[in-house]
């Protein structure tokens, strides 16, 4: 809680939260430029390293700010292995595989889906390597650990700024000495013409950078900005007429706002964001005066390559995230302690997030791949099997609080009201592939 001030005039006001050194480089960019995107602030909390949210390692499980779905049950990448054996089996066995994943968090998915293959053993042996996309530091060495990588063969990044040794690659002990890569962007992976890929994205696109804007009485779209907050109790300058070069006027905030040194500000004209992102005509046509629209290029940048690098290489993919197959306008947010939160307050301190636009996915991958879904996670993990493993491992233990645990993970990856509804599994195959892949239906077409 902020203190209240109470003036001698009988008015009061709250005083402002700390200014961190990140707050403080926010502050001061906006300051010099003016207002900033919502991408660009996105970019700056998380991934800074003068204090990114993403630069700390401990923000998953319950001791973080949220709880993944690997995070909760073993079940999820077991499920999860067992949708890549069917399709490599579909595939025809091929001889070398490698596994890529986008966003690997703490290395838990990828270490339970490595587990779980090694009951295939064509399949274990088919595999050539792991790939991790992932630029945190401290991520990198949590992933490190957890596959057993072997520290005296590990080559670090190196440069004189990597005083921490940055995992760059590695062999895993847990996995026979497979080979370990960690890259930052997904064009530096690189594979054998005879190698396929076997990629995963859980929770990465959610976190990719997002633009913001609204579409006004004229029907023009206005890019929703974040601003330095000049109200009377903020401990900067208020930002000057100059600064806001007569382009901006404030919109409504956020709850809880007064406390932070940054606010939502609407752009009067259009900016070069707004006619670079929107130039798509659907954004004219199935909109309305007053609708919002989050819409993020990164992602679309991301899915194109994506799906080429698997057509092109006739290998398959997974995403999995929370979100819908339509654009949204309002769903950008901060977590922190396992709770939604003012995205613009304390930069650094909790993670940013907004709903995948799954349609946008589709859109971008169109004539590159085939995409199957999105379908329900409840709907996708119980057609794979995950009541057959749970039986399985109920009947491993008599332990009766193990089996409640086990059966309430269960729950909350499947319900509904849970994690089985929010959550959805887009599958991405080459447009040469035969047949929809198990358990998804036929390509999902794209609206005009």
């Amino acid at each position: 809680m902020h203190p209240t001030i109470y003036k001698p005039d009988g008015t009061t006001h709250t005083v402002k939260e700390e200014l961190t050194p990140l707050a403080k480089h926010i502050r001061d960019t906006i300051l010099a430029t003016g207002p900033i995107s919502i991408a660009q602030y996105m970019q700056l909390a998380l991934t800074s390293p003068i204090g990114g949210y993403y630069t700390r390692g401990q923000v998953f499980g319950r001791e973080g700010d949220f709880v993944t779905s690997p995070e909760i049950s073993q079940m999820f990448g077991e499920v999860m292995a067992v949708w890549y054996v069917m399709h490599w089996e579909m595939m025809g066995r091929p001889a070398k595989t490698v596994f890529v994943e986008l966003g690997p968090g703490r290395g838990t998915l990828m270490d339970d889906i490595m587990r779980a293959a090694k009951r295939f053993t064509s399949f274990y042996e088919s595999i050539q390597g792991i790939h991790f996309v992932e630029k945190s530091p401290e991520l990198r060495k949590l992933q490190h650990d957890k596959l057993g990588c072997d520290w005296n063969v590990t080559a670090t990044v190196g440069d004189k700024n990597d005083t921490g040794k940055t995992p760059l690659s590695s062999v895993s002990q847990h996995y026979g000495g497979l080979g370990v890569g960690w890259h930052d962007v997904l064009e530096q992976v690189t594979v054998d013409r005879d190698c396929v890929p076997l990629v995963m994205a859980h929770e990465f696109f959610d976190a990719l950078p997002i633009y913001k804007f609204e579409k006004g009485e004229s029907g023009k779209w206005s890019e929703i900005l974040v601003d330095v907050s000049d109200s009377s109790t903020t401990p900067v300058q208020p930002t000057s007429p100059a600064q806001l070069r007569g382009s901006l006027q404030s919109t409504s905030s956020v709850e809880d706002s007064s406390t932070s040194h940054f606010k939502f500000v609407r752009a009067r004209g259009v900016t070069s964001n707004a006619a670079m992102v929107l130039r798509d005509q659907r954004f004219d046509s199935l909109f309305d005066k007053g609708d919002r629209v989050e819409v993020s290029p990164e992602s679309a940048r991301v899915m194109i390559q994506l799906a080429d690098w698997i057509s092109a290489n006739n290998g398959m993919g997974l995403i999995i995230d929370y979100g819908v197959d339509w654009t949204q306008g309002d769903t950008f947010r901060g977590i922190k302690n396992h709770q939604f939160v003012n995205p613009l307050s304390s930069p650094g301190s909790m993670d940013l997030t907004a709903d995948v636009d799954f349609s946008y996915l589709r859109f971008a991958a169109n004539g590159k791949a085939k995409c199957y879904g999105p379908i329900e996670q409840g709907s996708f993990l119980h057609s794979m099997g995950i009541q057959a493993r749970l039986q399985q491992l109920l009947q491993s233990t008599s332990d009766n609080k193990v089996q409640k645990d086990l059966v309430d993970c269960y729950k909350r990856l499947t319900d509904v009201h849970s994690m089985g509804r929010v959550y959805k599994v887009l599958a991405v195959l080459p447009n040469s592939s035969e047949g929809a892949p198990i358990p998804f239906a036929q390509p999902t077409a794209n609206s005009s």
